[in-house]
């Protein structure tokens, strides 16, 4: 039994409730919370675009914040390593950290590769089931042109066996089956990227 299933079913525990319901939050604050979550293979873009993503929504006043995560493993996931049920737990944490704050209003970009599908669709179906957005954006990179940008050095040392695990080397990747919106980042400029997904948040 997981630890979050035993959470559920423990009985010194209950969800504590605002005074204020969630439309009313938004509506007085001007508020409109949803999660964009960006998955792709490391060096396929994601953090370039999401962070460029929150310029442009910061510029127009609009509550948005990027839970990155490389920077999610420096605190809350910092226990965590790379094996399978580590990425699952990391990519359980993620979702759960991003339906709470979307929940109190922000637009959240999740940049992260979330290799599994099924934990990409954990993250969907909490959101559904509290009713607050949820949009799937593959940012759908060739791993040629993700090892030939290898900002991190990362894919070089997979190559020479200095790292185990390593997503699209020697651990799997599974694509989205159906994502809301495909990105392909060696294609066209960072601005019509940005557009694309500006266009999903307004539901154009």
């Amino acid at each position: 039994m997981s630890e979050h299933s035993s959470h559920q079913e423990n009985q010194n525990i209950s969800w504590q409730s605002s005074n204020i319901s969630r439309q009313e939050r938004w509506e007085l604050l001007g508020l409109s919370g949803m999660t964009i979550w960006l998955t792709g293979l490391s060096g396929s873009g994601k953090s370039t675009i999401a962070f460029a993503l929150e310029n442009v929504l910061i510029s127009q006043h609009r509550a948005a914040c990027v839970l990155d995560g490389d920077n999610l493993r420096y605190g809350i996931n910092e226990d965590l390593g790379f094996s399978a049920s580590d990425r699952i737990e990391n990519n359980r944490r993620t979702a759960q950290i991003s339906l709470l704050i979307a929940n109190a209003g922000l637009i959240v970009i999740v940049p992260k590769i979330s290799p599994f599908q099924t934990g990409r669709e954990h993250a969907r179906n909490i959101h559904t089931e509290a009713e607050i957005p949820f949009y799937e954006v593959f940012i759908d990179t060739p791993i040629e042109v993700c090892e030939s940008r290898d900002p991190k050095g990362l894919y070089k040392k997979a190559r020479k066996g200095l790292i185990k695990g390593f997503t699209g080397i020697d651990d799997p990747y599974e694509p989205p089956e159906n994502p809301d919106l495909v990105i392909r980042s060696e294609q066209g400029q960072l601005p019509d990227h940005v557009m694309e997904l500006m266009k999903l948040i307004e539901g154009l």
